[in-house]
């Protein structure tokens, strides 16, 4: 349920109605915008009075949100969120490319690729330490030691850090990386996403790759409703017949999710696609259809990389690439 007050309310009275609100046995939760002020109740609102509390002076309507996902949901907070992690800003016109290599391999490898991604423009530097993997007998990432090499890196060139974590026993490795990241495979991994709720890092949240959008919502919501309400969603392609690509980007998702929701959006082409050749195309397509920011693999010697080389881009690659979606988002703009 929501509770949209009438303009210029006073402090004294909206702090009434929340006492009041709450006093009724839910939990409020406050969003002033723009042009707007909302409550919005969560919890059992059944036997709230509806028509006793459209009938306050400081109230312009009352409504029910019929969607399971509440506090991500744009009827419950019209304006959309900034997230801001270490400084940078996504959200809301904030425009952010996160890049880097799936795995950290070296410490020359990763702060290599630092160097070269800041200096095209990328404002987060994304690598994998500890990397899900199909196969067991696949390279399974550096662990800890690969979160230092990333700290090394971001020590080195000032950009922030984004990486996965792949359950609550390994989060207190996590405490100082910028932004945190649940990948496809964890996206429903229910106690790692309320332990998620309980830490100050903003959450990058990945689709799992057979999930509808509710579901994606929902697994946000899990984190938000622990209180933590830093989270990014990422649109990483989903299973479907076709065959030819890793995935099939749902670049469609994009619009849907911005009517939904107002936290911010970025899109994976590379996991999208898992062909290198296609990840320029999609990440401008992406840009065009309104994303709020990228994702992208590079690597310095993709043919050599020991996780998802056929995905990444050379430094000169994400160069060029980068030229392109300036351009891109000019044109939009």
């Amino acid at each position: 349920m929501i509770v949209v007050l009438k303009n210029k309310v006073e402090e004294e009275q909206k702090r009434q109605l929340i006492e009041w609100l709450e006093g009724q046995g839910v939990r409020t939760h406050l969003s002033e915008g723009e042009f707007s002020t909302i409550i919005g109740l969560v919890g059992d609102t059944s036997a709230i009075d509806m028509p006793l509390i459209e009938s306050m002076s400081i109230v312009e309507s009352v409504k029910r949100i019929s969607d399971p996902f509440k506090r991500c949901n744009r009827k419950f907070h019209p304006d959309d969120t900034i997230v801001d992690a270490a400084g940078i800003k996504i959200g809301k016109g904030n425009f952010c490319v996160m890049a880097g290599p799936c795995s950290v391999e070296s410490e020359e490898q990763i702060t290599g690729i630092a160097e070269s991604v800041k200096a095209s423009g990328a404002l987060m530097l994304r690598g994998g330490a500890f990397k899900p993997r199909t196969s067991p007998y696949d390279f399974q990432g550096m662990g800890g030691e690969g979160l230092e090499l990333l700290r090394k890196a971001r020590e080195k060139t000032g950009l922030p850090i984004v990486s996965e974590c792949m359950g609550v026993s390994d989060l207190a490795l996590f405490e100082d990386v910028d932004i945190i990241q649940v990948g496809a495979r964890n996206m429903q991994n229910f106690e790692l996403l309320k332990a998620l709720g309980k830490v100050k890092n903003p959450i990058l949240l990945k689709r799992g790759l057979a999930n509808t959008l509710k579901e994606f919502l929902m697994s946000a919501e899990y984190i938000m409703a622990g209180g933590n309400e830093n989270v990014i969603l990422c649109e990483r392609g989903i299973r479907t017949f076709d065959d030819y690509t890793r995935n099939t980007l749902d670049l469609a998702a994009v619009s849907m999710l911005r009517e939904l929701t107002h936290l911010p959006i970025v899109v994976d082409p590379s996991h999208a696609t898992g062909i290198a050749r296609l990840v320029p195309p999609m990440a401008l397509a992406a840009t065009a259809a309104g994303a709020d920011g990228l994702i992208i693999e590079v690597h310095n010697d993709p043919v050599h990389a020991l996780s998802d080389g056929a995905q990444s881009l050379t430094p000169e690659q994400f160069a060029d690439l980068m030229v392109r979606i300036n351009k891109v988002r000019e044109v939009v703009a």
